[in-house]
């Protein structure tokens, strides 16, 4: 009774108290273990053990379709397989090909629109709004909707070309020379709003005096950009081609979508490839293998950038 008062007293006093001690008789390390330890048994089952299963039948021969046949351990033989076939290899440059024009072209427009947003005209607010609705849409749906906006005879975009350029109809998704930079327009005009919001947090985090501080230097609006404004937004723009380039290296359903990956297999990106290989063709031990390989990938590539990405930051 005596310890149940003091207690009391502590608490009345403000005094620091040992609530997990007094209370359950643990100490509040083994009780934030308790809490968090849910959560770390959840995120290994969902994301460690699938990991290493699918290393697993990337090294054997099996079919998902017949989960009664046996399974024979192969080796590599997936991996030599994929790396020697000339049609992965296409596929890769297809996504290669993707991914650094849409990176680049995101980055210059979404820059150029977030500098003109960022000068604070009386209508930005209005404009900023309109220009975030894409990022908002599925990417599924997005497609679609560009589908009929792509439509040779009755399409707004042959349309609107044909107002400058005399080309007749347009088929963009049809053609194979057009149909690559189809995808790359559409996925442009959906994830530059990402680059916009990006920029302008960057942008609006470099403090006036610098600006202040060039012009008593005399310094013009371009030696302003290149030694004020672009260091200062850099880990930015690099933070949002990191996620951008990991989300273009996986895109699967806007494309499918807009082309299936035709006509033939010019937009057939990696992932269409995997997706055609696990669930069409069923070969799963060989789809394990090539999703290990763009693992592995992704996952180099994306370690090299956060070296670099670290280097500007500090």
């Amino acid at each position: 009774m005596k310890n149940d008062n003091n207690f009391v007293e502590k608490i009345a006093n403000n005094t620091p108290v040992n609530i997990a001690h007094k209370i359950r008789g643990v100490s509040d390390k083994t009780l934030a273990w308790l809490f968090i330890s849910p959560t770390i048994f959840l995120l290994l089952a969902i994301n460690i053990f699938p990991l290493f299963w699918t290393i697993y039948l990337s090294f054997t021969n099996y079919r998902a379709n017949r989960p009664g046949r046996i399974v024979h351990w192969i080796g590599t033989r997936n991996y030599e397989r994929i790396l020697g076939s000339s049609d992965i290899w296409g596929y890769l440059q297809a996504t290669a090909h993707f991914v650094v024009w849409t990176m680049l072209l995101q980055v210059l427009i979404g820059l150029t629109l977030a500098m003109l947003i960022n000068s604070n005209f009386k209508t930005s607010n209005f404009w900023t709004t309109v220009i975030l609705i894409p990022m908002m849409l599925s990417p599924a749906v997005v497609g679609v909707f560009w589908t009929y906006l792509f439509q040779p005879q009755t399409g707004i975009f042959s349309n609107i070309i044909n107002l400058f350029v005399d080309v007749g109809p347009l088929n963009m998704i049809g053609s194979v020379k057009l149909a690559p930079w189809a995808i790359i327009i559409v996925d442009t005009w959906m994830w530059t709003p990402y680059i916009i919001l990006l920029c302008l947090a960057g942008l609006r985090s470099v403090p006036q005096s610098l600006y202040e501080a060039a012009e008593v230097d005399r310094a013009n609006a371009f030696q302003k950009f290149i030694y004020i404004t672009l260091p200062k937004i850099m880990p930015f723009l690099m933070l949002a081609l990191l996620f951008r380039g990991i989300e273009n290296f996986k895109m699967f359903d806007m494309v499918v979508e807009l082309t299936s990956g035709g006509p033939g297999s010019t937009t057939e990106l990696a992932s269409i490839s995997l997706k055609r290989a696990a669930f069409e063709l069923w070969k799963t031990g060989y789809s394990s293998a090539y999703a290990v390989i763009l693992f592995v990938t992704i996952f180099g590539l994306g370690s090299i950038y956060v070296k670099a990405l670290n280097k500007v930051k500090s």
